[in-house]
């Protein structure tokens, strides 16, 4: 299928839904899925972003500037993930408990507003990788028109450069526990180190990458294109890492990858 004829079966998708409530983060999906279910449903469709310690501020932000000059009605709740000890204690299935804790919020706004459906902007793209979180918003009867419809990420992408969403090229995201080991507790104060680390390499130019923390070791990945650039303010780095209490730092020679962290899952990775 063309992607004219995909975006075209995504539209019809949304439209028999007769009402949306879309999870919305002001990532590239999430915000093209709003757009959408604004101009396919107009006042039968809403969405809302979960804020909690495991989005950084400026995401949030971010986010609301998005909704606001896009024009999409959305509403802000805040999630308790971090008083639920199967989330925070960090397990494999850490995407499945934060899922399921986050659905009843969803669901809360949904009834709220009689909104019949509720989607995510997850993809066929996402499919290959470690995703326990989509088992669970799939059993919690969270609809995911992407998939539905057959679109990868870079056809998401071009689908909304096509819609002129000046976002369409912005870099994929991630909650911040995905950047914790798992079985490692997560908690306020690390989610805190791996924010302030991030917030800086972005005030240094840096686009697409990660800080993984491993204890008091910050792991960074960034595109193999930009070692010459990280090693260039290297001392830069070490100092303001150590401030925010990283004690030691390290730059991950295979590059930026997305979920790195489920790496020790696959077989031939220990």
């Amino acid at each position: 299928m063309t992607i004219a004829e995909k975006r075209s079966d995504l539209e019809e998708i949304i439209a028999g839904c007769g009402s949306m409530l879309v999870s919305f983060s002001g990532g590239v999906d999430s915000t093209l899925l709003a757009v959408l279910a604004r101009d396919v449903l107009g006042e039968r469709s809403r969405s809302v972003l979960l804020d909690s310690p495991l989005v950084p501020r400026a995401a949030i932000a971010d986010a609301k500037e998005i909704a606001h000059d896009l024009g999409i009605r959305l509403d802000i709740i805040e999630v308790p993930h971090m008083e639920h000890e199967n989330f925070r204690s960090n397990p494999p299935e850490r995407c499945y408990y934060c899922k399921k804790i986050s659905a009843v919020y969803l669901k809360e706004t949904a009834e709220k507003y009689g909104l019949a459906w509720i989607a995510d902007g997850i993809n066929v793209s996402d499919m290959g990788e470690h995703r326990p979180g989509l088992a669970a918003a799939t059993e919690e009867g969270i609809i995911h028109p992407f998939i539905m419809a057959g679109m990868t990420k870079d056809e998401i992408r071009q689908v909304a450069r096509d819609y002129g969403l000046g976002i369409w090229q912005k870099p994929s995201a991630a909650c911040l526990s995905s950047r914790i080991p798992y079985g490692v507790e997560i908690t306020v104060d690390n989610l805190r180190m791996i924010e302030e680390a991030e917030t800086f390499l972005a005030e240094k130019g840096f686009a697409q990458f990660r800080v993984r923390l491993h204890g008091t070791v910050a792991r960074i990945e960034v595109l193999s294109h930009d070692f010459g650039k990280l090693l260039a303010i290297r001392g830069e780095v070490l100092s303001r890492f150590r401030t925010i209490g990283i004690s030691y730092v390290a730059l991950d020679l295979a590059g930026y990858r997305s979920g790195s962290m489920d790496e020790v899952l696959l077989p031939g990775k220990n």
